[in-house]
Order: structure tokens, then C-alpha cells, then sequence
């Protein structure tokens, strides 16, 4: 028998003998990460257990169907007790890898997660979620970790720049991607026998710019000078080896630039030939037997791979200047037709809005800030730092920042429905302001600070709640803006003193205008105003009765100690609304203005009173009256170094009141 056919038969039957062995020994989906955010926790057998282990179920379920990769379900009738959840599969793994992957990740979050209202769970396959709040369609950047590999990356500045274009290109394809997979791949050359591989993906139900807004927060966490890495959210991911990582017979990628062949010198002729055959053969064979033989010998060391974790969180006050979100001037010059009159939708105590459109067509909002602001670098910093991690939709996006020269810009999401106070405060415009969706808006506000004292992580106090900062979207649904004068609080820390008072008079808690002591009630405080305002149409600066000792909460007071709550009504609304909704939202506003901070409920539990009837509410007290002096009728917004001490025109009223409740 011919020497060279019986290499090529035993060639032949080992390569099958280890594709057939890989083939049964087939590891289970990697793990990467998990996220047990500190929620209320589930009681054991109760409703909401047995809707999550329905919900569970149901998305395995989907996972082994047709579901290309992604499904999302819901399980329960009952708001509170209703479980959400969804999975996205990685847009090159068959549909068998995908199943076996949700499948492990149903049995496998409850594990690491237990008794969590809310977990994420990542593996190198797939990502599997749940929460009793609706996470459908709703970008987010929080959590949000970043995994290096471990060797150093050779000539580090030109890898870097190849990385970032490379990046780019690979958002800008997922997000814009036409099919329903929001994911893409692409392959750069590094040198002449070393490619770049890169992917991208978020859920296929964001929308194309959330896809864009949460891919350009991961690609600014990537490691900088590693062979690898990758940083993902709940919504969307990123990721690059020098190695290919992903299936590449399922998905094609697309080039970034053209490869560039190694050159090649030899000596000539027709031996040198035969001989280059010879090589050309062997060794790609032989390569692709020893790879072959280690991917199946060590496939299951994947799921004990060690990464170290950086974690995008926290109470730094500074931020990284990462190209992903940084702006060129000349690019907003140009969407903002250079910052024109006609662009301009209104301006703050911190400069002026512009509408702009990128050249992608993306409307946007520009805000300048003026160079006379009080907000120096410190304060756009903190704004951009606080917003570019916080996502939730009834917050503003930060899509992105330029800072040049004097210049220090903001660009958000385009708001088309202008601020709340245009309006709630407009004899026309507040007519379109109906009791439902006065109601949305306060929910959707509650909601929002709700996520901004407990759900973000970072703690935040935003300390200038008021209409003006309330945006309206085209369906009218609020989400808060301008954290310019924000605090961060560390994750124990609940309150803190400051000799600086910035905020609006009128929105401002008594303790933190008189002592500067700030927390999470302050917030509250002025939250508790906005209900008030929000159902009288009325504003709270200028609500003033003949004798000019009357203000807003005072009055709503004397209504509800009399019987008459319903005088606060705005005439406006008209005869169309919910008597229980509308007491019920008083009964919060005079809770939210109690003098002692202790008496004011934490914005989960408005959240809670404002979505069940059957949740009973604490009798209001005698809320802070405040007493204006004569020749401060107006609203007059601090600055940012102006002190209680000399700033402070207010005086409390110690007038005891019966407790009474309306009749």
C-alpha cells in the first residue's frame, strides 16, 4: 500500500477521533459575570417567586424556538408582584448553543442570586436578566465592567489607535444594523501576520441610538495597551482579542482596512518549488492539528478563567476624556447652525440650548455653557460624570461632550416637548395638561428620583428639583435634567453638611437652607413642592395671598385641615379626573414638605403609594412655612458660592396646628 495514502488515512481518522471527542465533551456556556444588585429581596413562596420561576421557564422556552437570539417575557398580572425579563444570545452562536446557554443561566442566576427582585447574569455565549421593573427597550450603562486579558499588547500607541477605529466601526454597523440583531464584527490588520478582531452587540429591542449611546459608555471602559478585553452593560457589549474569538463560519466581518501580506523572498526555481509546496501544506496542516488537539484538550479551562474586574462606579469626581463621547467644536458648530438665534430653545443659569442635528440626522440638544457661568470645569465635569453613568428613562441622556478652548458643551438627547414650566405656568399651553397625564408625569418623576437614591448605586442628590429641570417628551413622559450642582454620596453615607446653598428658593428643605444639611429628604422636600405645583398649575415663588404671608404648601394645608383639598385644583384640568388620584397626590405633596425630614417618606415609598391604593399613607403634618419678606417676591436661584448666612431671607413660622383630616 502507497506509504503516503495510509498517512493520509491515519491523518484522516485522528482529526475525526478528536473532532467526534470535542464534539461529546462539548463544555458548558462560560461564565463570565454576575450582578445581585442590593434590592429588596423576594419573600420565599411568595407571588413574586412563583412569577419569576414562570418567567424563568417561559424564556427557556423561547430560547428553544426560532427566537433569533432574543426574547423577552413577562409573568404576573399584578404590577407589584409582575417579573420581566430577557436574553440575548451572541449574534454567532447556533441556536443549540443559544438554548443550552439560556437553559444553564435560568437554573444558574437564581444560584448566584437568591432571593434578588433583579439580577443579571453574563456568560462568554449569552446574557440572561430579570427584574420586577420593565427593562424592555430601556438602556442602561449601570452596571457596568470591564474584563483585560492579561499580556501586554506590543507597540502600544499604534495598537490603541487601530483599537479606537476599529471601535468605532463596529458600533457604528451593530447599531445601525438593519437586520433584528444589533451585532456586528470586524477585522483589522496589526501586522503583516496579526489581526485585530472586534465585536459588538446590544439587545435587539433598543433603539438604534440607545444601541449607539450605551456601546460608545462600554467602549470608553475598554483596557488600554492589553492583547484583549472586553466591557459590557445589561444592554450592550464590546470586545477584541488578537485571536479570532467568534464563529466565524456563522457571521462574516467585515474588513476595517485591507490586509497587508508579509513579503516574501526565496530563491528561485523549480526544487525551491516543490519544496515551498511541501511547507505551504505541512505546516498549516500540523497547525491545525496541535490547535485542534488543545482546543479540545483545554476548552474546559475557559469557565475557570480568572478575570480581574474594574467595576465603572463609584464616587470619583473626575472624569476620563474618552474619545467615544468627546465632540469636535466644529461638529456641534455645525449641527447648532454655529449656536444661531433661530436654533436657540431657551437658556439657564448656566448659559444657553441650542437644537442641533448630527450628520447622521440624530437630533440633539446643545447646551453651552456661557463664559461667565458660575459652572466652571469642576461643575461640567461633575454633570457629565453623573450623567453619562446614569440611565433611566425618566433621566436625560448625555450623548455626549466638547471641550475646547473656553468652550464647555453638553449635547443631549433632543427633549421636543421643552421643560414642564412652559406649560404647567402658560394660561393656554396648560390646557393640554390633562389630570392623566399630570399623574404620568408625577410618577415618572418619582420613579426617576427613585433611581437616582437607590437604583443608580451612585447616590445621588440632584438639589434643584423644579419644573424647569423637568424635560417632556413627545409622548410627554418627564425625564430630569441639569445635574450641574448633583452630589454624589458615598454608598453608606446618608447625609452631609455644606456652607455653599445652591438651589432655588421655594424648592429649597428648611434644614438645608437654614443649616446646609443636605440627604435624601431634601430632594424630597422639593419633590413635595413639585406634586403641589404640578396639581394647582400655580407657582410656588409667586403664590402669595393679599395679606403676603401665603405660599403654596400653606394654603394646600388650610384646604386639607378644612375639608376642601380640591380647591388646589387646577381649573385648568377641567371635570375629567380621578378624585382618589388627585387626594392621593396631595396627600403626598403635604408629606413630602414636612418641616422634620424624618416625617418625609423616602421616594421608594411615594413610588409605592403612587402605584397601589391599597398602600395606607402617614396623616400629613403642619408643613415648613415659610414666611417671604415683602421685598423678595420673587424666585431668586443661589450661586454657587452664596452661604446660608447671607443668602438667607427666610424665617419659620412656630404656629402649632390641630392634625386634622379632610372631610
Amino acid at each position: 500500500m502507497n506509504f503516503g495514502f495510509i498517512i493520509f488515512l491515519a491523518l484522516f481518522f485522528f482529526l475525526n477521533f478528536l473532532s467526534n471527542h470535542c464534539h461529546t465533551t462539548e463544555a458548558a456556556p462560560t461564565y463570565i459575570q454576575n450582578d445581585c444588585p442590593d434590592t429588596t429581596l423576594f419573600a420565599r413562596n411568595s407571588t413574586y417567586q412563583s412569577n419569576l420561576n414562570t418567567l424563568l421557564s417561559s424564556l427557556s422556552s423561547a430560547a428553544t424556538d426560532d427566537a433569533d437570539g432574543f426574547a423577552n417575557a413577562t409573568a404576573g398580572k399584578d404590577l407589584r408582584d409582575r417579573a420581566y425579563g430577557l436574553f440575548l444570545c451572541r449574534g454567532d452562536v447556533s441556536t443549540a448553543t443559544c438554548r443550552e446557554c439560556v437553559a444553564a443561566g435560568t437554573e444558574d442566576i437564581l444560584r448566584r442570586c437568591p432571593d434578588r427582585r433583579s439580577s443579571v447574569i453574563w456568560y462568554d455565549e449569552c446574557m440572561l436578566r430579570y427584574s420586577d421593573q420593565s427593562v424592555y427597550s430601556v438602556m442602561e450603562t449601570v452596571p457596568l465592567y470591564t474584563m483585560p486579558d492579561a499580556g501586554d499588547v506590543a507597540e502600544p500607541d499604534r495598537f490603541v489607535k487601530l483599537l479606537g477605529e476599529a471601535m468605532n466601526d463596529v458600533a457604528g454597523r451593530a447599531w445601525g444594523s438593519e437586520s433584528g440583531k444589533k451585532f456586528a464584527v470586524v477585522e483589522a490588520s496589526f501586522t503583516s501576520s496579526q489581526k485585530l478582531y472586534t465585536l459588538a452587540q446590544c439587545t435587539s429591542d433598543l433603539k438604534g441610538s440607545d444601541c449607539n449611546t450605551c456601546l460608545r459608555a462600554v467602549i470608553a471602559s475598554l483596557p488600554q495597551g492589553k492583547q484583549g478585553g472586553r466591557s459590557f452593560t445589561p444592554t450592550c457589549g464590546v470586545r477584541f482579542e488578537l485571536y479570532p474569538f467568534y464563529n466565524a463560519s456563522a457571521v462574516a466581518a467585515a474588513p476595517l482596512l485591507p490586509s497587508t501580506p508579509a513579503p516574501v523572498n526565496g530563491p528561485k526555481g523549480k526544487s525551491n518549488k516543490s519544496t515551498t509546496i511541501i511547507i505551504a501544506v505541512a505546516i498549516p496542516v500540523g497547525v491545525a492539528i496541535v490547535l485542534l488537539f488543545l482546543a479540545c484538550c483545554w476548552r474546559r479551562s475557559k469557565t475557570t478563567k480568572t478575570y480581574e474586574v474594574v467595576q465603572a462606579e463609584g464616587g470619583s469626581s473626575e472624569i476620563t476624556i474618552a474619545e467615544s463621547l468627546q465632540y469636535h467644536l466644529a461638529t456641534i458648530q455645525a449641527a447648532a447652525n454655529n449656536f444661531s438665534h433661530r436654533n436657540k430653545l431657551g437658556h439657564g443659569g448656566f448659559g444657553e440650548v441650542f437644537w442641533g442635528r448630527l450628520p447622521n440626522g440624530q437630533e440633539i440638544a446643545v447646551k453651552r455653557l456661557s463664559k461667565s457661568s458660575a459652572q466652571g470645569v469642576r461643575e461640567f465635569k461633575n454633570e457629565v460624570l453623573l450623567v453619562a453613568k446614569l440611565q433611566h428613562r425618566n433621566l436625560v441622556r448625555l450623548l455626549g461632550f466638547c471641550l475646547e478652548g473656553e468652550e464647555k458643551i453638553l449635547v443631549y438627547e433632543f427633549v421636543p416637548n421643552k421643560s414642564l414650566d412652559y406649560f404647567l405656568f402658560d394660561p393656554d399651553k396648560r390646557k393640554q395638561l390633562d389630570w392623566s397625564r399630570r399623574y404620568k408625569i408625577i410618577s415618572g418623576i418619582a420613579r426617576g428620583m427613585l433611581y437616582l437614591h437607590e437604583d443608580s448605586r451612585l447616590r445621588i442628590i440632584h438639589r434643584d428639583l423644579k419644573p424647569s429641570n423637568i424635560l417632556l417628551d413627545s409622548d410627554m413622559n418627564p425625564k430630569i435634567s441639569d445635574f450641574g450642582m448633583a452630589r454624589i454620596f458615598g454608598v453608606d453615607q446618608t447625609q452631609a453638611n455644606t456652607n455653599k446653598i445652591v438651589g432655588t428658593f421655594g424648592y429649597l428643605s428648611p434644614e438645608y437652607a437654614m443649616r446646609g444639611q443636605i440627604s435624601e429628604k431634601s430632594d424630597v422636600y422639593s419633590f413635595g413642592v413639585l406634586i403641589l405645583e404640578i396639581i394647582s398649575g400655580k407657582k410656588n415663588s409667586c403664590f402669595f395671598q393679599s395679606d403676603g404671608g401665603e405660599n403654596l404648601a400653606s394654603f394646600a394645608w388650610k384646604n386639607w385641615r378644612a375639608g376642601t383639598p380640591l380647591e388646589l385644583l387646577d381649573l385648568f384640568i377641567g371635570d375629567i379626573y380621578s378624585i382618589d388620584e388627585v387626594l392621593r397626590c396631595l396627600h403626598i405633596g403635604l408629606l413630602g414638605v414636612q418641616e422634620d425630614p424624618a416625617n418625609r417618606p423616602t421616594m421608594a415609598s411615594v413610588v409605592l403609594m403612587l402605584s397601589s391604593n391599597s398602600t395606607k399613607l402617614p396623616k400629613p403634618r403642619q408643613p415648613a412655612f415659610f414666611l417671604q419678606r415683602s421685598t423678595e417676591r420673587q424666585s431668586k436661584e443661589l450661586e454657587p458660592d452664596e452661604s446660608t448666612s447671607r443668602s438667607m431671607p427666610w424665617s419659620i413660622n412656630e404656629m402649632s396646628v390641630t392634625e386634622m383630616d379632610p372631610r
